[in-house]
């Protein structure tokens, strides 16, 4: 289980994040969840190592993450930023392959290549194995990405808008793929997204954030309720039930 306790961020007299108190159940997928600039990016990538909080801790299985050196924990977590960029020429298994840098620094072995294969295999990516990023679509490119960090074969994920841009079959994909992650593979998934549908029907465990604060935690059952999420967005839902889960609409409700 990864933990966040009293987490704060600041940027002179701007305070991004207060007092964040979170956790994230192991083996799940968590959302990450509220509206533009409460802090979700921020505490993602403090989580992830790339941004130091002004004050708090972040722990690992109930150690402090600061306490584990770097490799060793680029072995235990992957993060996938939002919008990632390369200005390399790459085909898609070399991209891949960039997730097996933490254990090979670049010299594949054959554990490394089979790891490779793998994740291209899971996300059925045979056919564009070969094919260079600069030509393949966003959706496309978005799982090629995804593949990468799955090569890196940690225990938890942290993705960063993953479904940002994608259009619905795309982030049907991605999100079917996060789910296959945690249920047949045991992996943990931290993920920041804004299409709440999406989160309801794919994830076990939602952190919802606002103004820099959590404001609730907790399952579907806990947080998917049309008085919490109109507090959180400022919006009025209608949440309709089904056999197959629930619908929220913001729409025209």
């Amino acid at each position: 289980m990864i933990t966040v306790h009293d987490i704060h961020k600041t940027y002179g007299s701007n305070t991004v994040l207060r007092g964040v108190d979170a956790s994230f159940p192991a083996r799940q997928l968590t959302a990450l969840i509220g509206p533009n600039g409460a802090g979700k990016t921020t505490l993602l990538m403090m989580i992830a190592r790339l941004m130091e909080p002004t004050a708090g801790e972040v722990r690992i299985e109930g150690r402090g993450v600061t306490g584990i050196a770097i490799g060793d924990y680029a072995r235990r977590v992957a993060t996938l930023r939002q919008s990632p960029d390369f200005n390399l020429r790459l085909r898609v298994e070399e991209l891949v392959a960039f997730g097996r840098f933490p254990y090979s620094r670049g010299v594949l072995t054959r554990e490394d290549q089979r790891q490779i294969d793998e994740a291209i295999a899971f996300l059925s990516l045979q056919g564009l194995r070969h094919a260079y990023l600069d030509e393949l679509s966003g959706g496309q490119r978005q799982m090629a990405f995804l593949a990468m960090t799955i090569a890196q074969q940690t225990d938890c994920l942290l993705l960063d808008e993953p479904l940002n841009n994608l259009d619905i079959k795309h982030a049907v994909q991605i999100m079917r793929a996060l789910r296959r992650l945690c249920d047949e593979q045991g992996r943990t998934v931290i993920l920041v997204v804004h299409d709440i549908n999406f989160a309801t029907s794919y994830c076990d465990h939602f952190v919802a954030m606002k103004a820099g604060a959590v404001q609730f935690a907790g399952s579907v059952d806990e947080v998917i309720t049309e008085t919490r999420l109109g507090q959180l967005y400022g919006l009025d839902f209608e949440i309709t039930h089904s056999p197959r889960g629930r619908l929220c609409n913001y729409f025209n409700p």
